[in-house]
């Protein structure tokens, strides 16, 4: 994963209308996680509530562990909530946390043309009365998935740009509850473990929602993708049809990809997630129910066009700087796309897309074709001293393994 900033944009981005100040919505295509997330109307900022340890540890990787910030959503900043924040109060804030964030230039410049920066009003925020906490409360399992707190994380939104994103949740571990959990949840989680692939494999799916999906149109929402929701991955996968229940997400003629097509995708996610696996075997941490977001583009049209588009850039680029470098194997789209040599690559594409980046905005402003991130850290902290997180990784080499396969 070259950059914590996906490589690919929309070509035209620009020139879409600016969001007015009550544009923000709610987010729709969670397919797991806590309710109230928002994004912006054009959907490129994601906006999630979260504790002041999710915020650390955001902040954290953004100064400190660089390679494991890649790894996350490129991080804009935080927000403040309180009782009578509304999303107009939210809008407010985004031009100047934007315009101070640690982000690349052209990131933050993108963002910006998306805003109404001559058409706001400052927000003074309101005096927070911070919970005391008794470590004596039982605990009581939160059935609104809404989490209560005073502070959102910005970040850009992975399924941004994408014509039709088809997209998964994967939640990682055997074990899914922090140390300071109270008994009550602990068994619980550790039933959910016993119960489903965490056991084996050390992930299970929590959600994924699929572009025609399935050919029984009753079962496809408005915009024509199919959901599973957490109790499929929960009660309908299992070891015996794990792989069957992956290739749903995957190979789909009804939406035209064909096998071809998806065992291209499939190896682009194995070459990631052996990323993912060396950058967590370097470094002390230790996360308890994040998961890994698996986003690419679900239309087969759409997605070869996209792909097509890519080869195209690399060629003009090649012949522009006169290179005398052999062809490559990998061409990087988005989070580090590997296409065969074989199906993708040509004696005249000698360039990948990391280089690319270094050209102006238009050169670099390719569709996009998959995105791989981890998320949810709101029970995630820096261990040095205690070593790679084993409890995490188990899940990501079986991700890895399955995708492989997949791939083959």
């Amino acid at each position: 994963m070259p950059s914590s900033r996906d490589s690919s944009k929309t070509t035209g981005s620009r020139d879409r209308e600016l969001p007015k100040r009550d544009d923000l919505k709610d987010y729709n295509y969670a397919v797991a996680g806590h309710a109230g997330t928002m994004c912006d109307a054009d959907g490129e900022l994601f906006i999630k509530p979260c504790t002041k340890s999710e915020v650390d540890f955001y902040e954290s990787a953004h100064m400190l562990h660089p390679d494991f910030a890649e790894l996350m959503p490129l991080y804009i900043g935080t927000l403040s909530l309180n009782e009578s924040t509304d999303q107009a109060a939210i809008h407010a804030q985004i031009p100047g946390l934007v315009e101070h964030a640690d982000i690349p230039f052209s990131v933050k410049e993108e963002i910006q043309s998306h805003l109404h920066l001559d058409d706001r009003t400052p927000i003074v925020d309101a005096p927070v009365q911070k919970e005391i906490m008794s470590d004596n409360v039982k605990w009581i399992p939160n059935k609104t998935r809404k989490i209560m707190t005073d502070r959102a994380v910005v970040l850009e939104n992975a399924s941004f740009g994408y014509k039709k994103p088809n997209i998964m949740d994967a939640k990682l571990g055997i074990r899914l509850w922090a140390d300071d959990a109270p008994l009550e949840k602990k068994e619980r989680f550790d039933k959910i473990t016993d119960e489903t692939t965490h056991k084996k494999f050390g992930f299970r799916v929590a959600g994924m929602r699929v572009y025609n999906g399935s050919t029984d149109k009753s079962e496809l929402d408005a915009e024509g993708f199919k959901i599973y929701d957490k109790d499929w991955g929960r009660f309908s996968v299992n070891d015996s049809n794990l792989i069957d229940s992956f290739k749903k997400f995957i190979f789909n003629k009804a939406a035209g990809i064909d096998e071809d097509l998806g065992k291209l995708i499939a190896g682009a996610f194995a070459q990631d997630l052996r990323r993912v696996q060396e950058v967590l075997e370097k470094e002390e941490s230790r996360m308890y129910s994040s998961s890994l977001l698996f986003v690419f583009e679900g239309d087969g049209a759409a997605l070869r066009e996209a792909i097509s588009e890519v080869k195209a850039s690399a060629v003009v680029s090649d012949h522009k700087r006169g290179s005398t470098r052999g062809p490559v194997s990998t061409l990087r789209v988005d989070s580090g796309i590997g296409m065969s040599e074989e199906e993708l690559c040509d004696p005249t594409m000698t360039e990948d897309l990391d280089d690319l980046e270094d050209d102006s905005d238009d050169e670099s402003s390719f569709p996009h074709i998959y995105t791989l991130k981890l998320i949810d850290f709101a029970h995630a902290a820096w261990k040095p001293g205690q070593g790679p997180d084993e409890n995490v990784l188990l899940g990501v080499r079986s991700l890895a393994k399955i995708f492989e396969d997949m791939s083959e």
